[in-house]
C-alpha cells in the first residue's frame, strides 16, 4: 500500500513567501500554481493503493481450534496441526496461527480467497523442528496438491520459490540466474520475520524483511486461486499479521 501526504490546507503565504507577492507574478504562473495546490490538497486526503488488501484477525477464534475460514490440509502424507494461540511476543499483540503437527507439507488454504494477481504477506516465527524449520506463503492454489509456495528455511538460511504440481514440488530458477537453489540469507529461529510475494501474470515476486530478494518466471498455474500458509516436515512456526490482496 502507497500513501501520499500532502499538505492539505491552501496557504496564502505559504504560496506567496515561495514565488513572490501575489500582484507581481503572471496570470498564467498563478492558475499554474493554484492548480498545482489544488491537486494537492485533494491528494492530501487520498489514500492511493496498489492493492485492494484484507487483513487477517485471529482474536475472534477460539485458543486450540483451527481458524474459522480456513481450511487445513497437506501435500503428501502426515497429520498437520493448525492452531489458534495465544503468543505474548507477536507483532501484532494478538492471537497467532501455529502449526505443530507433522506432515510432508502442511498446508492452510484461505477459503473466500480467488486471486489470480496480487500478493499475500506474514509475519512468522520459525520455533522448532530437527529435520526443518520453515515457514511459507501460498498462491494460486487449485487443491492441496497444485500451487506456487515461497518458503524461508532457518535451517538452511535461504528462501526459495516452487512450484507444487501434482503433488511433486520443484524449485524455479530466479530470473537472470540459471540453476542454483533460491537465495542464502540468514533466516534465525525464534524471531519473527517478513515474507511476502507479489504476483502478476507468471512473474513473482519476493520480499524478506522488507526487501526484495529475487524474482521468478513461471506459467504453470495462471488461473486465480486460494492463497495459504506452509511448513514443512516437522517444523513448528507461528503466523501473525497475514495480508493478502488482490491487483485493482
Amino acid at each position: 500500500m502507497y500513501h501520499f501526504n500532502f499538505p492539505c490546507k491552501f496557504d496564502r503565504r505559504w504560496a506567496s513567501e515561495r514565488t513572490g507577492e501575489w500582484p507581481d507574478q503572471s496570470i498564467a504562473m498563478k492558475a499554474i500554481l493554484i492548480l498545482i495546490l489544488a491537486v494537492a490538497a485533494l491528494l492530501c486526503c487520498m489514500e492511493v493503493s496498489a492493492m485492494a488488501d484484507s487483513t487477517v484477525s485471529f482474536e475472534a477464534d477460539a485458543v486450540g481450534a483451527v481458524p474459522k475460514g480456513w481450511t487445513a490440509t497437506k501435500t503428501g502424507r502426515g497429520d498437520p496441526k493448525w492452531t489458534i494461540e495465544q503468543e505474548p511476543t507477536a507483532p501484532s499483540r494478538s492471537k497467532v496461527v501455529k502449526q505443530s503437527g507433522r506432515a510432508d507439507y502442511p498446508l492452510l488454504l484461505k477459503d473466500d480467497t480467488d486471486i489470480k494477481d496480487g500478493f499475500i504477506e506474514t509475519k512468522f516465527k520459525a520455533v522448532a523442528g530437527s529435520e526443518d524449520r520453515a515457514g511459507g506463503l501460498v498462491w494460486r492454489a487449485r487443491d492441496a496438491n497444485n500451487y506456487y509456495v515461497v518458503r524461508a528455511n532457518a535451517l538452511e538460511d535461504n528462501v526459495v520459490l516452487y512450484k507444487t504440481f501434482e503433488g511433486v514440488r520443484s524449485a524455479l530458477d530466479i530470473i537472470g540466474r540459471k540453476g542454483g537453489y533460491g537465495v542464502a540469507i540468514s533466516v534465525p529461529a525464534n524471531e519473527w520475520l517478513g515474507l511476502r510475494v507479489e504476483f502478476k501474470g507468471s512473474r513473482f515476486r519476493v520480499l524478506y524483511n522488507g526487501q526484495q530478494l529475487f524474482e521468478v518466471e513461471d506459467s504453470t498455474f495462471t488461473d486465480a486461486g486460494k492463497v495459504g500458509l506452509w511448513t514443512k516436515a516437522d517444523s513448528v512456526t507461528l503466523f501473525d499479521e497475514v495480508i493478502y490482496g488482490a491487483a485493482k
